[in-house]
């Protein structure tokens, strides 16, 4: 069996300079909330164990987090709204190429911020692949992962993630994840957390029950039910 990592998500960080939805203001993390999580990583005996992964393509995955990230020997995955390029507070191509180049990894978020589970067929394919062509014609690499929106999916979400050639999607269902399974499980950094609670998050504990939870929740959504 591989070894567990632990994914992570963060989505701003600082003071957005875009207008943001009253719900997205829970998600955004101040610099310092940033930097505590970042040394917890790099001063633990394997960092290497934490998947660190950033959602929406928010101009502070450039200009706050990659050199933060860059000052700790870190690495992460950024996930990436195409239809956001290049929009105020959202990354451009410039950046996108500046990560690419300090060796983090871009992959698809989709394009509008959809909730890909509610979508038709034609629209999740757009969603899927479309996103997919536009990085792909900035970066000049073959684009295999994606950050599910909203963590929402189900087994036709992760299908059409299969067929359109995907090899990772990662979702928000907290806990632990195999980073060789197609499906990887990330808990959300959210403004609100104390220390206490995000240390627990990277120790991956969760009591039993809620572990049990997880796993049948996970699995009735891979198969439908």
């Amino acid at each position: 069996m591989s070894p567990t990592h632990i994914g992570l998500i963060f989505h701003g960080i600082g003071t957005p300079i875009r207008p943001i939805e009253r719900q997205e203001a829970h998600y955004w993390v101040s610099v310092a909330q940033f930097e505590t999580v970042l040394d917890l990583i790099a001063s633990h005996p394997t960092p290497e164990r934490f998947c660190i992964t950033f959602d929406d393509g928010n101009i502070s995955d450039h200009d706050i987090a990659l050199p933060r990230l860059a000052a700790r020997h870190l690495h992460a995955s950024f996930f990436v709204l195409s239809g956001r390029i290049g929009h105020p507070g959202s990354l451009d191509k410039d950046h996108l190429l500046a990560l690419q180049g300090a060796g983090m990894i871009v992959g698809s978020h989709g394009v509008a911020h959809r909730d890909w589970r509610r979508l038709a067929a034609p629209d999740l394919s757009t969603e899927i692949q479309a996103s997919r062509e536009c990085l792909e014609a900035i970066l000049h690499v073959p684009v295999t992962a994606a950050g599910i929106p909203f963590g929402s999916y189900d087994a036709r979400v992760l299908k059409a993630l299969r067929s359109a050639g995907y090899l990772a999607a990662y979702s928000s269902d907290r806990g632990e994840m195999d980073p060789t399974a197609f499906l990887r499980p990330r808990t959300s950094i959210t403004a609100a957390m104390g220390s206490a609670e995000v240390a627990a998050i990277l120790t991956g504990q969760m009591s039993p029950r809620a572990r049990l939870r997880r796993r049948i929740g996970m699995a009735r959504k891979q198969l439908g039910l």
